[in-house]
C-alpha cells in the first residue's frame, strides 16, 4: 500500500493550491484520510481530515479556507487551499487509515509536498 501526493508549489498570499492523494496497493477498506503539515522548526499538525462518510474536520486556523474531499471510488483525498497565508508555508503530507487485504490496519503517509505562500 502506498500514497502518492500531488499539488503544491509557491503561491502568492491570497491565492489558491490544490493538493491531491492516491491511495494504492492491497487495500480491503480505507477509513479516515486527511492532511497534515509540518513547517520548518515546528511539529506535525492535522490541517483536515474526512472520514469514509464524509464527515470533515478542520483545524481552527484554516476553517472557510480550506476544503478536504474525497473520492472513494478512486481511492483519492484532496486539499483545496483558498486564501493562502504566508503561515500556511509547510510541507504537506497525505494520510490515511487503511485495512489492506490481509486485514492488517494501520496509518499510511504520502511523500510530503511542499506549499510555499510569499507575502
Amino acid at each position: 500500500v502506498q500514497l502518492q501526493a500531488s499539488g503544491g508549489g509557491l503561491v502568492q498570499a491570497g491565492g489558491s493550491l490544490r493538493l491531491s492523494c492516491s491511495a494504492s496497493g492491497r487495500i480491503s477498506r480505507i477509513n479516515d484520510m486527511g492532511w497534515y503539515r509540518q513547517a520548518p522548526g515546528k511539529q506535525r499538525e492535522l490541517v483536515a481530515s474526512i472520514s469514509n462518510d464524509g464527515r470533515t474536520n478542520y483545524r481552527d486556523s484554516v476553517k472557510g479556507r480550506f476544503t478536504v474531499s474525497r473520492d472513494n471510488a478512486k481511492s483519492t483525498v484532496s486539499l483545496q487551499m483558498n486564501s493562502l497565508k504566508p503561515e500556511d508555508t509547510a510541507v504537506y503530507y497525505c494520510n490515511a487509515d487503511i485495512l489492506d487485504l490481509n486485514y492488517v490496519a494501520r496509518q499510511y503517509w504520502g511523500q510530503g509536498t511542499l506549499v510555499t505562500v510569499s507575502s
